[in-house]
């Protein structure tokens, strides 16, 4: 019997402070009055009251991740499909690499993951001209009843590792998929699906073991 090997060996929670909550409710307000760039679902109106959380979901995972790899919080939210910081949230250098990192965020009901849930990176973000991206980092949040907002750190995608196909899945624009939870949606777009235990574990530093909530999990089969 062939054995699956998970990239994902573990990822982390950690609890979200209200101050890291309230910095990006203003930079997105701020955004949504003085930023007015076009969205990918402008043209579908059901999508539209959307815009506000799903710029609200970016920058507070820009800003969870900013504060626990000690690197500068975002001075702007933007959520806009084209792009302004061509996929670079973050460089990163170390010793050997450098790394342009863009922050993929999303909201789950639960921060119990299972090895087959999945992002979403449309595919026009891979291909577009000068995008600076090397590698996603993904943030899952969720809502605790006793504990709050919990961001779920699960970790790295290599940018090539999708272009070459060594992970992830493209579907076309229409294709109709049906999620965990047995809902379904449709994809406005070209998408590239990946699976959670495709994504490496994140690392995980002192600071970050000193977090609030800070706690080890493990993905479901």
């Amino acid at each position: 019997m062939e054995q699956t090997v998970l990239r994902n060996s573990f990822y982390i929670q950690i609890s979200v402070t209200d101050e890291q909550k309230q910095y990006a409710r203003q930079l997105v307000e701020y955004s949504l009055k003085n930023h007015q760039v076009a969205n990918i679902w402008d043209h579908h109106n059901d999508r539209l009251p959307q815009t506000r959380m799903l710029r609200y979901t970016g920058t507070l995972g820009e800003i969870v991740f900013a504060d626990l790899y000690h690197l500068p919080r975002p001075l702007k939210s933007f959520g806009a499909v084209d792009g302004q910081d061509w996929g670079q949230d973050f460089l990163i250098k170390s010793e050997n690499d450098t790394f342009s990192v863009d922050i993929k965020s999303m909201k789950r009901r639960s921060g119990n993951l299972a090895a087959d849930f999945v992002l979403n990176i449309p595919a026009h973000q891979l291909r577009k001209t000068g995008s600076k991206t090397s590698h996603y980092f993904c943030i899952s949040f969720h809502q605790s009843e006793t504990q709050g907002t919990i961001a779920s750190l699960i970790g790295f995608m290599d940018k090539q590792a999708l272009e070459t196909g060594e992970i992830g899945q493209l579907y076309k624009a229409g294709t109709k998929r049906i999620r965990h939870d047995q809902t379904s949606f449709t994809f406005y777009e070209d998408t590239y699906e990946i699976l959670l235990k495709d994504i490496d574990s994140p690392v995980v530093t002192d600071h970050i073991r000193s977090a609030a909530g800070y706690r080890v999990c493990y993905l479901t089969a």
